[in-house]
């Protein structure tokens, strides 16, 4: 907000197309084009570097294998933490979230977690269950509030943003009025970046020229911050438990007595270890977290491997 306001007072653009999707025209789409829509969620993959690595997952390589592939070829930075951490995308869901719905969110507002406890057992498990595993910048209208959040997430295979494969960018936006939108195409790079910053600097100097009064291209007004714990989620958890009779009946109830119920599950044997894979039916994030704490907590239970989350229209 300072940069807006600093641009503001000094009567010139501040201009930033390339800050999002690098050469993705998304910015002016959302702060102009789709002013007078009521967005109600912006849902992306806004770092190519992470989905370039998922993408090799889904073939079969383990993470590492897949991140020294990407830093081999100039996707991933010597440190990649920004990156996998979620770090980078949460920067640009907050920008995303801010156009978006008109209300100021900051960097410390977006939940992220990374892509680094992935492994190719879930990639092939989303495969398996008809999903598919990326890292998503989310940003969505609850109430008069707002939430921004990034996060691995299983998608159905048939959702739009399931088919971004490498290091493509694309960013999904849903309103009541044009339904469903979808940006894609290189999200980094010189030239795809360096065309959205010319842009930008043709479109300041014809303002300039013509001697228009610049005005920002959005207004941010006060609004609430819905915090994570009280989003209502989806839950696909891995755990690895004894083999024996009624473990899952009480890995279910540690599941009801947090106020959770299971929408599937899928049970695979391995000596006297067997691999329980449930998804869970809708419910307040904070409600998912106290009951895989209370699974993780059962003596029949080894290890909950993995938690990602699920992205449907289902409840």
């Amino acid at each position: 907000p300072e940069l807006i306001a600093a641009a503001e007072s000094s009567g010139v653009p501040l201009l930033y197309e390339a800050a999002v999707g690098g050469g993705i025209p998304i910015i002016r789409p959302l702060a102009e084009t789709l002013a007078g829509e009521q967005i109600t969620r912006v849902m992306g993959i806004v770092n190519g570097t992470t989905n370039y690595i998922l993408s090799q997952m889904e073939t079969g390589e383990s993470y590492p294998e897949a991140l020294a592939e990407a830093q081999r070829l100039g996707y991933a930075e010597p440190d990649p933490t920004a990156d996998v951490s979620g770090a980078d995308a949460a920067s640009k869901a907050a920008i995303l979230a801010s156009l978006a719905f008109g209300t100021w969110v900051g960097f410390d507002a977006v939940h992220h977690e990374g892509i680094d406890r992935l492994s190719p057992a879930d990639m092939e498990a989303a495969k398996d269950l008809g999903y598919v595993i990326k890292l998503l910048g989310i940003a969505e209208r609850h109430g008069n509030g707002v939430n921004a959040r990034v996060h691995p997430a299983m998608i159905p295979g048939d959702h739009p943003l399931a088919s971004i494969r490498g290091a493509t960018n694309a960013i999904y936006v849903e309103g009541p009025s044009v339904e469903e939108l979808l940006f894609a195409g290189p999200g980094a790079g010189g030239e795809p970046t360096a065309s959205a910053v010319l842009g930008d600097v043709i479109d300041a100097a014809r303002e300039v020229l013509a001697g228009a009064q610049v005005a920002p291209r959005i207004r941010f007004s006060p609004g609430d911050i819905v915090d994570f714990g009280d989003i209502p989620t989806k839950w696909y958890v891995r755990l690895l438990v004894v083999d024996a009779p009624g473990v899952l009946a009480r890995v279910a109830g540690a599941f009801g007595d947090a106020g959770v119920s299971i929408m599937s599950v899928r049970q695979e044997g391995r000596d006297d270890t067997a691999s329980l894979l449930l998804i869970t039916h809708r419910a307040a994030e904070s409600s998912q977290r106290k009951a895989v704490e209370a699974v993780d907590a059962l003596d029949v239970v080894h290890e909950v491997a993995a938690v990602i989350r699920v992205v449907s229209d289902e409840a």
